[in-house]
């Protein structure tokens, strides 16, 4: 298993760690030579630590496509993703640059939706808008912030560009395997973190309880957050309790919560404390059962109207997913244009609109060149990519775009980049991508790196665990150029 470097080769792809010519790149060669140096049994070795930390940690994830939904181990590979801080301070600032115009942009959906009038943006994208809550309208939560905790997923194309792929601002998830991927890389390979200037992250349970703390309603020194988590059967319960347990708050289920008089109460076994802020990981449309489904048993009957009426807090706001959508995407250099005066620090991946006649006649006569995703699917579900499909079902998907051209979206197919795997014994590349995480209260903060998500089938573009992906950590490396 010895990891042979000459032979390695990640053909068209752009290769986070290795160049075109077969050479590391200049912020990975440490972290090369040292992994061509281990032979077969202590690289092994490593690996097997690797799994056995992530079983002893409890780190799961649930694949829902398997029979009565399976919890797996996270899938993990212990070759980190390695960019240089010089990059990352650019794309810190784009991503702190795209969230403060979303944000603007759903205050400005529930207010006079100013971006409408000017004709920015097209009065039928918030007219059809699944993810719009009208009971939102009028509703102006703490701060003005709407999105406080955003996952970006950014990818590289072949010529190295580093694209926005698409934003999540409903209840956006894997924070946490970032931080866990962390803590085992320090254990299997600790000498790496001598040699090397890798920023940290395990600050952000810190600065999310701080940033949720700065939107209580109430002057306290000490205000009291929870966590509302769906329950033990939800894909992401290993997140929720997780950060419940980093930030030292309470993690409950709508049960434990009541509201009374407009306020929000826990229920505890020395009587009610009221409740400030709500990190809520359930979704709208679960959250109240007298605004929202009534069937509801995931949330808390009188929840909209605390909120409402400023009692208590709650992240992300109810509505924010009004720019979780893959439509809305498409406007977001419009936005930042519009908002901030401002040009994109970013780029979007080029994007075609289906429900323009125009557009959507490119993208049917184009199916087998194209990569077409729902507007409000998330987890990789749902989607065609042209190249890797059947005839068949390239007609198929015609039909719904057909029906629903709304809902579709279409966009080239990236060749994403690439990073050295280990697969079977031997070192391949991978198609990857990266979803850091940035937070919005009273002051703004980026992840140094994030959660870098991989595909683990060869070839394969589609990342998310679900689909069968893994994730490796993520090394944001100061190397003393500016």
């Amino acid at each position: 298993m010895t990891i042979r470097w000459k032979m390695y080769s990640a053909g068209d792809a752009y290769d986070e760690l290795i160049t075109s010519k077969g050479h590391a790149r200049t912020v990975a060669r440490g972290a090369i030579r040292y992994l061509g140096s281990l032979g077969d049994e202590e690289l092994r070795e490593r690996r097997d630590a690797a799994e056995l930390a992530m079983r002893v940690m409890g780190i799961t994830f649930t694949v829902y496509s398997e029979e009565g939904g399976i919890d797996r181990t996270w899938p993990f590979d212990i070759i980190p993703r390695i960019i240089t801080a010089r990059e990352w301070r650019r794309t810190e600032a784009g991503l702190k640059q795209r969230v403060m115009a979303l944000n603007m942009f759903i205050a400005d959906s529930y207010a006079g939706q100013r971006i409408v009038k000017d004709k920015v943006l097209p009065k039928w994208v918030l007219a059809h808008s699944v993810n719009f809550r009208p009971q939102c309208v009028g509703v102006r939560p703490a701060l003005d912030t709407w999105a406080h905790i955003c996952g970006s997923d950014l990818v590289r194309d072949k010529d190295g560009t580093l694209y926005v792929l698409e934003d999540n601002l409903r209840v956006p998830s894997g924070v946490s395997y970032m931080l866990e991927n962390r803590l085992v890389m320090k254990r299997v390979f600790p000498e790496l973190f001598e040699d090397y200037s890798i920023l940290p992250v395990d600050g952000y349970p810190t600065r999310l309880f701080d940033t949720l703390a700065s939107l209580s309603p109430r002057p306290a020194d000490y205000p009291t957050v929870v966590v509302l988590s769906p329950g033990i059967y939800n894909s992401a319960y290993f997140e929720h309790s997780y950060l419940a347990q980093q930030m030292g708050v309470e993690l409950v289920v709508g049960s434990d919560l009541v509201v009374q008089d407009d306020v929000v109460y826990l229920r505890t076994v020395g009587g009610r404390e009221r409740v400030d802020v709500i990190y809520r990981r359930v979704d709208d449309l679960f959250l109240d059962p007298k605004v929202f489904r009534y069937d509801s048993v995931l949330g808390v009957p009188g929840l909209m109207q605390a909120w409402a009426k400023g009692n208590v807090a709650i992240a992300n706001a109810p509505g924010a997913g009004v720019a979780d959508d893959k439509v809305v995407y498409a406007f977001v250099p419009d936005m930042i244009r519009y908002y901030l005066e401002e040009e994109p620090i970013l780029p979007n991946v080029p994007t075609w609109l289906c429900v323009d006649d125009a557009q959507r006649q490119h993208v049917l006569a184009n199916l087998d060149k194209l990569v077409v995703k729902p507007a409000n699917e998330s987890g990789g579900y749902g989607m065609l990519i042209g190249p890797a499909a059947s005839n068949k079902e390239r007609q198929a998907f015609a039909q719904l775009i057909k029906k629903d051209p709304r809902n579709y979206i279409a966009q080239p197919t990236l060749s994403l980049s690439t990073t050295p795997t280990l697969c079977d014994g031997r070192v391949e590349p991978r198609h990857i991508d990266l979803r850091p995480f940035i937070l919005s209260g009273e002051s703004s903060h980026v992840t140094r790196g994030g959660l870098t998500r991989v595909a683990l089938r060869k070839g394969s573009l589609v990342v998310n665990s679900s689909q069968g992906g893994g994730s490796k950590d993520t090394w944001i490396v100061e190397t003393g150029a500016n």
